[in-house]
C-alpha cells in the first residue's frame, strides 16, 4: 500500500526517529543507497519559485540512482489546464513517486487522492515537512541527539513552524513558538502538536514575549511575510522588528546556535553578522535538505 508524506501529523514518534536515524545513516554512507531509485523517475511539480528544494530534490534522487522530471507550473503554462486530480492521476501512469511544492495544502490532499504513487509535500501554505526533517538532522548533528533539546522559534507563525512544531514534538524536542500579536501559528496545529506532546513528554510554550526563548538550545527564525505574501514591508516592519534574531537576543537567551531555513532577508528577520557567523547552522539545514529528502524517498520507494 502506497504511503504519502503530506504532514508528519500522523506519524508515530518511533517512525519519526527511524526516518531522523536514517537520514544519519545516508548522510553518513550515501554509496550503500546509490541504487535505491535505480530505474525510477520522479516527478517534480512546483507552483513556487524554488532554489533549495528544486536543487536538493533534483541531486538526491540522482545519487540514489533515481531521474526527476521538473515541472514549473507557471513558465510551463500548466496552471489552470486541467484539474489537479486529473493531473496527479496522470502523472502517476509514470512516475514512481510525485514531488509537489504547491500553494494550497488542499491541491496536496487532491494529488493523494488521485496518484496511486507517493506524493511528497516539497512546502505548502500549511506544513513543510522536508524542512523540519533536514532541521532535525542538523540538530542532531550539532548537539548528538534531538530529544530534551529546546527549539525556539522567533517571527512569524507559518507553515515551517507548524512542521517544526510536529516532528519536534515526536522527536521529544522542547518547542517554545514566539510571535507577534496577530501572527500566531495555527490553533488545531498547536492542538495536534500538543496531544502528541502528551505522550513525549515535550514542552510546548506559545508566547509574544522574546523573553520566553531564554535556556533555548538554538533560535529558529524565518522571513516575516511568506513568499506570494505581498503585504508591504513597511507596515510589519515596526511590529517584527522587536524580534529581529541578532546577538543580542542570542546573548540574552543563552542558546548555543541559530537556525533559518532561507531564504533570508539579512539585516531583516536576522542580522547578516549572525548568518556568517560561527554561530550559525544555516548552510548545514541547506545541505541536510538533500540527505533527509533522500531518508524521506528510501522510506517511500525503498525496496
Amino acid at each position: 500500500m502506497k504511503q504519502d508524506l503530506l504532514t508528519f501529523a500522523d506519524w508515530t514518534p518511533a517512525a519519526m526517529q527511524d526516518l531522523l536515524e536514517l537520514a544519519v545513516t545516508i548522510k553518513q554512507a550515501p554509496g550503500a543507497y546509490n541504487n535505491v531509485l535505480a530505474g525510477k523517475s520522479v516527478a517534480a511539480f512546483f507552483e513556487k519559485p524554488s532554489l533549495r528544494t528544486r536543487v536538493s530534490f533534483d541531486i538526491g534522487i540522482n545519487k540514489l540512482g533515481g531521474h526527476m522530471v521538473y515541472l514549473d507550473s507557471q513558465s510551463g503554462n500548466l496552471v489552470g489546464r486541467e484539474d489537479a486530480n486529473d493531473m496527479a492521476a496522470n502523472l502517476a501512469c509514470w512516475a514512481d513517486a510525485i514531488v509537489a511544492r504547491v500553494f494550497s495544502h488542499d491541491t496536496l490532499v487532491e494529488f493523494a487522492k488521485a496518484s496511486k504513487v507517493p506524493v511528497i509535500n516539497a512546502l505548502c501554505d500549511k506544513y513543510h515537512p522536508c524542512q523540519a526533517m533536514a532541521d532535525y538532522l542538523t540538530l542532531h548533528e550539532a548537539f548528538g541527539q534531538v530529544k530534551g533539546l529546546t527549539l525556539a522559534y522567533v517571527g512569524d507563525g507559518n507553515n515551517v513552524t507548524h512542521s517544526l512544531l510536529i516532528a519536534g514534538a515526536l522527536l521529544g524536542c522542547n518547542q517554545v513558538v514566539i510571535t507577534p500579536a496577530g501572527h500566531e501559528v495555527d490553533p488545531a496545529i498547536v492542538a495536534k502538536a500538543q496531544s502528541i506532546a502528551k505522550a513525549t513528554g515535550v514542552d510546548i510554550v506559545q508566547s509574544h514575549e522574546v523573553a520566553a526563548a531564554n535556556g533555548a538550545d538554538v533560535i529558529y527564525t524565518d522571513t516575516w511575510l511568506s513568499m506570494g505574501d505581498d503585504t508591504p514591508l513597511a507596515t510589519i516592519k515596526d511590529k517584527f522588528m522587536p524580534y529581529q534574531v541578532n546577538e543580542a537576543m542570542m546573548s540574552s537567551t543563552g542558546a548555543k546556535y541559530v537556525m533559518h531555513c532561507q531564504p533570508a532577508h539579512r539585516d531583516l528577520e536576522i542580522t547578516s553578522s549572525l548568518i556568517d557567523s560561527d554561530r550559525s547552522l544555516l548552510m548545514q539545514e541547506a545541505e541536510n535538505r538533500m540527505h533527509g529528502q533522500n531518508a524521506i524517498l528510501t522510506h517511500l520507494l525503498g525496496a
